[in-house]
């Protein structure tokens, strides 16, 4: 689709699914038009670890997401803004969205100092020191010229416990029995109107559950990471090609798979190379990034045609071939009046 010179993002509800809470729907942005539900591949530091911005173009990306203190430490705002943004900067035509910094309070919690004015990092690059106020975060994300940009929030570890856990407002757990609870009351809650986020959810069987309880949104460095440790995503999960037992298995990645990686190589290629050569990196994220966008499509095409339920049910069929599905999934899809036969 074409990019759009407009500074606002429009929201237009396409389809609802007639039995759950899933929806597909297209966002007008000012660099592009997005369509959901959207998984968007983590591009940390102005780059998608081991694709260029054309290939994620060729697979049909929408939109990337940056990270905020990561480019507001190196490069840094001003050298972006001088760029022309980080879409000039990087050469990406399409969307992007950044993240606030708010996650290093976790990953970086040995770096930071969070005080009520914000967070004050050491560097990790040179051991100086900066603050990331809610402001700066801001100023930061203009510089880089998101088309949606986002406020700083306050992140603890899930195991915190006391008083710093109330300083954050005990915002929740990750365990699954409670986080799709939270997800499910709200997007009961959250304006219809406007798109559903829900930050760092990437593995297929919760982004397929989370659809169904009505987010449009997702961004995950998972199926980037999980290729640099030499696994591949496939229908029925991820396999790890470091393992021997494919020393001699001459099959792609996914038989119906028509990414450049499953056309041209197999897993005994791969497995040979994985974790040693940096080609292996780049084979294998082609392919995982491209089974995240042929998920997406599915979805919204189900949706379309009214026909959820019915992918959802054969999806976590091919996800858990003994039917031994995860209580937590049972119990999500049921509050939505999706039912999987477990007989």
């Amino acid at each position: 689709m074409a990019s759009h010179s407009n500074k606002c993002l429009k929201f237009n509800i396409l389809k609802e699914c007639s039995v759950s809470k899933a929806r597909t729907s297209f966002m007008v942005l000012p660099h592009y038009t997005v369509t959901t539900p959207v998984f968007m591949p983590v591009g940390t530091q102005g780059t998608l670890k081991g694709l260029l911005p054309e290939q994620l173009e060729a697979l049909d990306c929408h939109i990337i997401l940056g990270n905020t203190y990561h480019l507001g430490t190196r490069p840094g705002p001003e050298l972006i803004r001088k760029a022309g943004g980080l879409h000039k900067f990087m050469g990406w035509n399409r969307a992007l969205l950044t993240d606030s910094g708010g996650f290093q309070m976790v990953s970086l919690l040995s770096l930071a100092e969070i005080t009520e004015e914000g967070v004050k990092f050491e560097s990790p690059y040179g051991g100086s020191h900066c603050m990331l106020s809610p402001e700066n975060s801001i100023h930061i994300q203009n510089a880089i010229g998101a088309d949606i940009i986002m406020q700083l929030d306050d992140v603890v570890k899930t195991t915190t416990t006391g008083p710093r856990v109330e300083e954050a407002m005990e915002r929740g757990g990750e365990a699954k029995s409670s986080f799709w609870r939270i997800v499910n009351l709200c997007t009961d809650y959250l304006p219809k109107d406007k798109p559903r986020y829900l930050m760092g959810v990437g593995f297929a069987s919760d982004l397929v559950v989370c659809v169904a309880l009505g987010i449009d949104m997702f961004d995950c460095v998972f199926p980037t990471r999980t290729a640099r440790f030499g696994c591949g995503l496939t229908e029925s999960g991820q396999i790890n090609l470091k393992k021997q037992t494919y020393q001699c298995d001459y099959r792609p990645i996914e038989e119906h798979c028509d990414c450049s990686t499953c056309q041209r190589y197999t897993r005994a290629y791969l497995h040979s190379i994985v974790t040693v050569d940096t080609v292996a990196c780049h084979l294998l994220t082609v392919h995982n990034i491209s089974f995240q966008m042929r998920l997406m499509k599915s979805i919204q095409k189900s949706i379309e045609e009214d026909k959820f339920p019915e992918f959802v049910r054969n999806f976590m069929r091919k996800c858990f071939v003994e039917k031994e599905y995860p209580e937590w999934i049972v119990e999500a899809l049921s509050a939505v009046n999706i039912h999987l036969d477990c007989s």
